[in-house]
């Protein structure tokens, strides 16, 4: 039976018992540098908790990943700007200045890719620390590709995960949305195939 066919009180706890299963966290005080994961539908919310987190003194710089994927109209600039060009725009935005923002070269095309080429690039750059910025439903799985990419490494790393609510609904009202059955079943979907695959 779906969550939408429960009671609104069963229903409103098992959404939220399954949407806190997938939040995790990983501290970190201070790195060398924040890593804003990419994602379409969170974007913001991850861009602009990167800055906070800059802000704080937390890092230095930001690195973001390109999974090349074309977002859309701006009738600013004339043309449907890549997802890591908002990001960047975000960021500036923000105050965040540009020698202060680096983009990792390629292109990333899943998570646990991405976290590979973080790593290599990390490697490049000789960072002895990240910090990880993602949308909190994201952690569980992302800490997970964390620990088997840079295990034994050297380089240390923490996992930020951004409340829900700002881009990624809420953990008792996710099932209302569409993006939220894709944010949370889909999670729990992408946590097994990643076991399984890599």
């Amino acid at each position: 039976m779906g969550v939408a066919l429960l009671t609104p009180g069963i229903a409103i706890l098992v959404a939220w018992v399954a949407a806190e299963g997938l939040i995790v966290k990983s501290e970190l005080a201070h790195a060398d540098a924040l890593v804003v994961l990419g994602g379409s539908s969170t974007y913001l919310e991850r861009t602009r908790h990167a800055a906070q987190l800059l802000r704080e003194g937390r890092a230095p710089r930001i690195i973001l990943t390109n999974d090349n994927q074309i977002s859309g109209w701006s009738a600013e600039e004339e043309r449907n700007p890549l997802f890591v060009e908002r990001a960047v725009d975000e960021l500036r935005r923000l105050g965040v200045s540009e020698e202060k923002i680096e983009i990792v070269p390629g292109f990333v095309s899943n998570t646990h890719d991405e976290v590979v080429r973080i790593h290599q690039y990390a490697r490049e750059k000789k960072l002895q620390s990240i910090l990880v910025v993602t949308s909190a439903y994201q952690t569980r799985r992302g800490l997970w590709i964390l620990r088997r990419v840079f295990g034994g490494s050297g380089i240390e790393f923490g996992l930020y995960g951004v409340e829900p609510g700002e881009q990624s609904p809420g953990r008792a009202s996710w099932w209302l949305s569409s993006l939220g059955w894709q944010m949370v079943p889909g999670e729990y979907l992408k946590l097994v195939y990643y076991r399984l695959k890599y």
